[in-house]
Order: C-alpha cells, then sequence, then structure tokens
C-alpha cells in the first residue's frame, strides 16, 4: 500500500492544486508511472508514483488545493484495507476564483439645499446704508437675504461683512462617471500570493546592502553580433553573457555564492544560477544549473529553453529550486538601474539594467559608447562591501573583455 501525497516541488511550496489526473480510479499503476499534473507556485509539474498497485482511491480531485504532504491518492492491490487511511485524510479545498468583480459604490443622495429666508419681503425696499451696498456688492452677498441691525432695521457694515463670512462656500457639482463598478478586486494568483507571502520575510529580515558599477559593453556587444551572425549558431542574448561572467567569477569568490544558515554560512561549489523570467501573474526564478561547467554556447540554449518552458508553466521539478545565486535583468524594458530583493536562503542577487548609448570621455574627447548598470544586492550576514565589490569587479572585467567568456 502506497500513500500518493501532495509533493513539495519548491522551496517556498505550501499547497498544490491537482490540475489533472492521468491515471482513473482501478487503473495499474507501476512505479516511475507519472500520476498527475500539480500545480505549484511556479510551474505545472508532473508528479510520479513511487509504488506499484491499482490507483485505489483519488481524495483530492481536479481543481481542489491541498497543502503539501497531505493524502491525495492511494495505491493498493484489490485485496488490501484502505479504510484507515481515507478515516483520517484531511477535506481538500477547491481553489478561489480568478477575479471578482465587486457591485458599483452606490450613490448617496445630495442633500437639498436650505430653503432661503428672505428678510426683506419681496417688492419692498432694502434699507441699507451705502458702505453696506457697496461691501455688498463687492463680495456677492445678496442684502435681502440680510437682517439689519441698524437703526429701523437698516442694514449697515457689520451686518454685510457677517453674511460674507458666514456665506457657505459654493461646491462645484461632481463630475458625471460612467455607469460600471468603479473597481475590480482580483484574487491572487498562486505565483503572486506566494511572491506576497515570502518578499516580507526576505526584505524585512536581511539586512541587505548594494553595490553599483557601470560597464563598458562595447566589446561585448561587438563579440555578441559577430556569433549572431554566423551560420547554424544560437543567438547570444546580453543575458547569457552576464551568466557566463558571474559564473566564473563565482568560481572565483565563493563566498558571494552563499548562504546564511543560522549558525553556520554555507559556501556552494558549483554555481546554480536563478534567472528571473516575468510572467503575467508573477515573477518566477527557474534555476540554470552548474553554470560554472557550460559554455557560453550552452548557457545560451539551455537558458532560452528554461525561459520558454517558464512562461508555458512546463518547468520539471529540479528547476524550481536550489538555486545558489541569482540574476534579474529588467533592460529589456529600457529600465537603466534598479536593485533586486535577494531570495533567501541565497546569499547575493544581480540586478542588470538596459545597455543604453550614452556619451562618455574617451581622452580628451566625448564619444559615444554603450553602458550597462550592475547592482548587486548582498547579505551582510554572508559578506561585506569588499567581497561584494571585488566580485563585481570581476564580471565588469569579463564582460569588457569578453573573448574570455569564449575559454
Amino acid at each position: 500500500m502506497t500513500k500518493v501525497v501532495m509533493p513539495k516541488l519548491s522551496e517556498a511550496m505550501e499547497t498544490g492544486k491537482v490540475i489533472k489526473w492521468l491515471k482513473k480510479e482501478g487503473d495499474r499503476v507501476q512505479g516511475g508511472d507519472i500520476l498527475a499534473e500539480v500545480e505549484t507556485d511556479k510551474a505545472d509539474v508532473e508528479m510520479e508514483a513511487f509504488g506499484a498497485g491499482l490507483l485505489r482511491k483519488i481524495i483530492v480531485q481536479v481543481g481542489e488545493v491541498a497543502p503539501v504532504g497531505a493524502l491525495i491518492g492511494i495505491i493498493a492491490e484489490a485485496d488490501e484495507d484502505i479504510s484507515g487511511m481515507l478515516v483520517s485524510a484531511p477535506a481538500p479545498t477547491l481553489a478561489a476564483a480568478s477575479a471578482v468583480a465587486s457591485s458599483p459604490t452606490p450613490r448617496v443622495a445630495a442633500a437639498a439645499p436650505p430653503a432661503v429666508v428672505m428678510a426683506t419681503p419681496a417688492g419692498q425696499r432694502v434699507k441699507a446704508s451705502p458702505l453696506a451696498k457697496k461691501i455688498a456688492a463687492q463680495s456677492g452677498v445678496d442684502l435681502r437675504v440680510i437682517p439689519g441691525s441698524g437703526p429701523g432695521g437698516r442694514i449697515v457694515r457689520r451686518d454685510v461683512e457677517a453674511a460674507a463670512v458666514a456665506r457657505p462656500v459654493a461646491v462645484a457639482p461632481a463630475p458625471v462617471t460612467a455607469a460600471g463598478p468603479e473597481y475590480e478586486d482580483v484574487a491572487l494568483s498562486q505565483i503572486r500570493a506566494i511572491i506576497a507571502k515570502r518578499m516580507p520575510l526576505a526584505k524585512a529580515p536581511v539586512p541587505h546592502f548594494y553595490v553599483t558599477s557601470e560597464v563598458a559593453m562595447d566589446p561585448a556587444w561587438d563579440l555578441r553580433e559577430e556569433l549572431n551572425a554566423l551560420e547554424g549558431q544560437p543567438k547570444i542574448s546580453v543575458n547569457d553573457l552576464v551568466i557566463r561572467a558571474c559564473a566564473l567569477s563565482l568560481l572565483r569568490h565563493p563566498g558571494v555564492n552563499a548562504s546564511f544558515q543560522g549558525e553556520s554560512i554555507r559556501v556552494h561549489r558549483r554555481a546554480h544560477i536563478g534567472i528571473a523570467v516575468a510572467l503575467d501573474e508573477g515573477l518566477i526564478t527557474p534555476v540554470l544549473r552548474d553554470c560554472q561547467a557550460k559554455s557560453l554556447t550552452q548557457i545560451a540554449v539551455e537558458a532560452r529553453d528554461l525561459a520558454e518552458r517558464a512562461r508555458v508553466r512546463k518547468l520539471r521539478a529540479n528547476e524550481l529550486s536550489g538555486a545558489t545565486f541569482s540574476i534579474s535583468n529588467l533592460g529589456m524594458f529600457d529600465v537603466a538601474a534598479f536593485s533586486a530583493i535577494i531570495n533567501p536562503p541565497e546569499g547575493a542577487i544581480l540586478a542588470v539594467g538596459a545597455v543604453r548609448r550614452v556619451p562618455v570621455v574617451a581622452g580628451d574627447a566625448v564619444a559615444v559608447g554603450r553602458r550597462m548598470a550592475l547592482t548587486i544586492s548582498c547579505d551582510h550576514r554572508v559578506m561585506d562591501g569588499a567581497m561584494g565589490a571585488r566580485f563585481l569587479q570581476d564580471v565588469k572585467r569579463l564582460l569588457e573583455e569578453p573573448l574570455r567568456l569564449l575559454a
């Protein structure tokens, strides 16, 4: 008898949603068979069977959500009693709707203006001093509504001034708006929900510091264009060059390729680099493993495949976690520079800006050059400023001498 439980397919995963069962109740299952597809915070992942027998019971149906480790199915032979397992199985929950439109805010009827009481009846002459009439004309006060305090009810200066102060300020009518809801509450996607939960835990407890450097990208840009002009060769992106430069630099600066473990610092000897990919519903960071052992061409091919599968949520379980360092590139959005938030337990993340054509000083002259800003965010518990700066210095040197990236 084998329990089928909701697997933990990423470090941040707490719940998973069953989006498809590939076996139905009563089907024969062998170890290694694909039982179902599960939606995590990062991808739709195939779930394998770890035992043989009949799929006796499906507990979590398609569209239902269960916590990591919860029983979602049972594999057993036909003569085995599974009633004990069924009693202890927690009830799954339905996934939240993707969007909920609010009702329009009800309009409140405007209060009727107060009735105007005429102090001087219509048709009668208004009794007011010449000065009171002048002040009333200047301040826009209607003398007919003012009771006079002078002799015989005559309106005097003080009456007009008091009326001008007490007069309510005219309010322009509110513009008429189009009919329909004034706003819409959209339920968090699983990706956005995890981001909302993890980012405060990443930013607040982790003492970030930032180091920024500007890279002269003219040589790297020229090399990239030469490589991309070759027939039959994979296209190289700026991000591929940055990944390769970071992988080589991490070998020289293992202290940057490290993570805080509470009572120790874990120094990683292999460069598993997380590559941030923007989706409509949030940001995910699939992992390109062993970058230190890959050529620029291999990185280009695998990074493109990783990003494409991330966008259609078809990443494999081992590509969802285990990064030792991450890169976030917003250059394609024409962002000049920014600072990224570290993704614990990693000790650093590199933010990459756009390659921009800007005026640069060349000797005694001003010329046009290509420049790119790099900002590394570092966990101060793991490394200090000098260590982060030396790493960034090596990344910059490799990008400015790009033939070394082909070695």
